[in-house]
Formats: C-alpha cells, structure tokens, sequence
C-alpha cells in the first residue's frame, strides 16, 4: 500500500486568503527574473510523490513537462498531491495547490484562479506552461465537480 505524502496544504484558512497571500508575496518582486526564481523555490517545498504514483495513470496530459498529481478525499475535503520534473512547473503547482488542496469541493468550485491575473502570470508564462496551468486547474476542477455529483 502506498503512503501519501503529507501534504502541507491549505496554508491559509480559505482558498480567498490565499490568493490575497499570494498576490502579496509576488508583489514584492521587482522584475519577472526574481518572481521565476521565487516559483522554482516554492516549487521545492512540494513533497516528492511515491514512485508507485509516477505513472502514466497519474500523469497529467496537456503539459509539456512530466506532471503527476493524485487527489484524495471526498466532497468535504480534496487533497492534491502533484509534482513536475521541471522546477518552474513545480512552483506553478504551488501555488495551484496552495489555493485548492485541502478544501471542499464546494469551495473549490466557488474559486476562480485570481491569483494568476493578480500576480501577472498570464501574461508572463509560454504558452505550453500557460496550457499545462489550465491542463491542472481543470483536472482539479473536474475532481469537485466529480466528487459533488456533478
């Protein structure tokens, strides 16, 4: 049987605060040099995954970069667990997970991703890391709507 990692998420206590922590913390950043360097140090603090979730089974298509995620949980509280191979992608999931894992789907479904626009990320990723961001926030979506019944 496979152990899950623990899972350092949710870091605040609604998914609102956290993209207003977000939008704070990228707001400290001069230039987009910095803010990637920040991302790729957030995405260090994500757990690594069992091998056995390294598969194809968990993969996330619709990115460029190896990405696996798998949630658990129910309707009262999803959690993700994700990594990617590349440490941009990585930070990337952060943030995603930082907002979302440890919510109801409920909440998840009433959050849009504000964070992205706030932080200037639309305008600042290529366009097969801004598919692979849309690849993960609709597969956590998609887990909500799966586990509300939708």
């Amino acid at each position: 049987m496979t152990v899950a990692p623990v899972s350092p998420f949710p870091l605040e206590a609604t998914p609102a605060l956290a993209q207003a922590e977000i939008a704070e913390e990228f707001s400290f950043f001069g230039d987009w040099s910095e803010r990637y360097q920040y991302l790729i140090d957030l995405g260090r603090k994500l757990p690594d995954l069992p091998a056995e979730w390294k598969t194809d089974a968990h993969r996330l298509m619709g990115c460029q970069s190896m990405v696996w995620i798998v949630a658990e949980g129910n309707a009262e509280r999803l959690t993700f667990h994700a990594i990617s191979d590349s440490a941009i992608v990585s930070g990337l999931i952060y943030l995603a997970l930082r907002v979302y894992s440890g919510r109801s789907a409920a909440e998840i479904l009433a959050t849009t991703p504000d964070y992205v626009a706030a932080i200037g990320l639309a305008r600042h990723l290529s366009p097969t890391r801004s598919n692979g961001m849309a690849a993960l926030l609709a597969f956590i979506q998609d887990t909500a709507r799966a586990q509300q019944g939708q």
